[in-house]
């Protein structure tokens, strides 16, 4: 084996073993990294250059000047505000006040309920917590089984890998576009693109495809084996208001609604539309903390819900071209209704903020998505070194004549590839994954001929099934720390499996049937 193929496997088994004994992600990386260069330049086999286009490869489009990853930030801040503000708690009890007298009503609310969240934080772990924190003990008190109470609380907390908009989907678009790309240079084709929205898309299907899967599963036990999931009983609590339903339910699912619409009409790029929700978040938030003294403030918060209803309609149906000059009277009048309607929108953002402040919200929200995203910032920054490093002994050809030499054709590389994310998963975070392994295995699959968006919709539902697969299951682990002592370990591990074999069927249905993922963008296409 030659010197350089050696250190280039050396170096990733030294990252791996170092993250697994549990050294920070961003820095073991990095460290690895380039004490790996300094080792392949003392030999010979490492050109400097490469290492010292790291600085214009942070600057340059791939990270500091890349418009994908500016969503990021803003949809990890819209997850917090909507999480510690309690909406999360709100729905789960309005959803589970509405189904509970159903026999499995209180696992159909936690099924909805995760993919409501799932698409209004994309945090896994505080999907799971909460969820956990609020409705496993009115389970357990309803007389549910502590498996199927569990295994719903999982499963429905790991929707949130998949359902849009979801931060794994914005990470695996800036990297499976760049995987795509490098591929499409080696194959002398013109580039392939991937964008937010097209993995977004191809999510969908397959996103609320599993959610009926978990719903169906949970009607199979409430006939199979009622005693599982009974009707709640003694139920003491007053009858819902109109109002509840409105401000509880119907807001998050209209935010939900218009950041996904936004996107998937076209209507704003995923950036704009994140923007859009850290917005709405606010108003939610707003809403939910405010008090008798905030009436004023509720009133222009309400305005704004509807001056963003406006905007999207007016932009949608018009089909405005902001920035393009026009002599049409009715493309200028939308215009002008549009700004109107964005003062009151801004308007209620600022009422929103002034009630946050006064509660010591607002800063605490901000300080949170503050460091989330620098966390997942600096990892990006040292996983770029570490490609960097890793491509420049050769390693990447390694791969490459890896996937090719399993047995099985391209079929046998892609369950390969999927076989070892899916390991890893038991160990190491997404952010890990996708930022480490998609851009090493990424690019020869799709030279073999795999579609990029089809690919990393796999990858998706493939590191969501191995987050809840035990023993190693992350959202097990969440699960854990936060279900009372009474909940025994084994319990959860048996629960989670029904949902395990969901998934696995999820993904076998993606894998024969690639439309599921591919029909939706192909639309946006046309």
């Amino acid at each position: 084996m030659e010197l350089e193929f050696l250190l280039a496997l050396l170096m990733f088994l030294t990252a791996i073993g170092a993250l697994l004994a549990g050294y920070p992600v961003a820095l073991t990386l990095g460290g690895v990294a380039l004490l790996f260069a300094l080792l392949g330049m003392s030999f010979g086999v490492f050109p400097e250059h490469l290492l010292r286009s790291l600085p214009s490869r942070i600057q340059g489009g791939s990270i500091m000047q890349n418009e994908t990853l500016v969503a990021v930030p803003l949809f990890v801040l819209m997850g917090v505000i909507l999480e510690r503000s309690r909406v999360a708690e709100d729905l789960l009890h309005i959803a589970g006040r509405l189904l509970g007298r159903l026999r499995g009503g209180l696992g159909y609310a936690v099924v909805l309920v995760g993919a409501l969240l799932a698409a209004s934080t994309g945090i896994v772990g505080a999907t799971v917590i909460t969820m956990t924190l609020i409705a496993l003990p009115t389970m357990l008190a309803q007389k549910y089984d502590p498996k199927l109470a569990t295994g719903t609380i999982a499963a429905s907390g790991t929707l949130g890998q998949i359902i849009p908009p979801s931060i794994v989907l914005i990470l695996l678009a800036d990297a499976v576009s760049n995987a795509a790309s490098q591929a499409a240079n080696e194959m002398n084709v013109g580039s392939f693109v991937v964008s937010v929205g097209d993995l977004f898309a191809g999510a969908l299907l397959p996103g609320l495809l599993l959610v009926g899967f978990y719903l169906a599963w949970i009607a199979v036990m409430s006939v199979l084996r009622p005693s599982t999931c009974p009707p709640v009983i003694d139920d003491t609590s007053l009858p819902l208001t109109t109002r509840e339903v409105a401000f509880g339910l119907g807001a998050p699912l209209f935010l939900i609604i218009a950041v996904l619409g936004a996107i998937l009409g076209g209507i704003a790029t995923p950036t704009a539309a994140a923007s859009i929700g850290v917005g709405g978040a606010l108003l939610l938030a707003g809403l939910r903390l405010g008090e008798a003294g905030d009436r004023k403030l509720e009133w222009l918060i309400l305005a704004a819900f509807a001056a963003l209803v406006v905007i999207l309609l007016v932009r949608n149906v018009m089909d405005l071209r902001l920035g393009v000059a026009s002599t049409d009277a009715l493309t200028v009048t939308g215009i002008a209704i549009i700004v109107a309607a964005g003062i009151v929108f801004l308007a209620g953002i600022l009422a929103g903020m002034a009630i946050l402040h006064r509660r010591g919200f607002l800063s605490l929200a901000l300080k949170s998505g503050v460091h989330i995203t620098a966390m997942v910032f600096l990892i990006l920054i040292g996983a770029s070194l570490f490609s960097l490093v890793f491509r420049g002994f050769g390693g990447d050809e390694m791969v490459a004549d890896l996937l090719e030499s399993i047995p099985g054709g391209r079929w046998g590389a892609l369950i390969g590839a999927m076989l070892v994310m899916f390991v890893l998963g038991f160990f190491l975070d997404f952010i890990e994954i996708v930022f480490v392994v998609v851009p090493l295995v990424t690019p020869p699959l799709i030279i073999m001929g795999f579609d990029p968006v089809w690919l990393a919709i796999l990858m998706a539902l493939n590191l969501q099934t191995s987050f809840l697969t035990p023993p190693f299951g992350f959202a097990l682990f969440y699960l854990r720390g936060a279900a009372p002592d009474q909940v025994r370990t084994i319990d959860i591990w048996q629960g989670a499996l029904p949902f395990i074999g969901l998934q696995l069927l999820m993904i076998l249905a993606v894998a024969f049937i690639p439309e599921l993922a591919t029909w939706l963008p192909s639309l946006q296409a046309d």
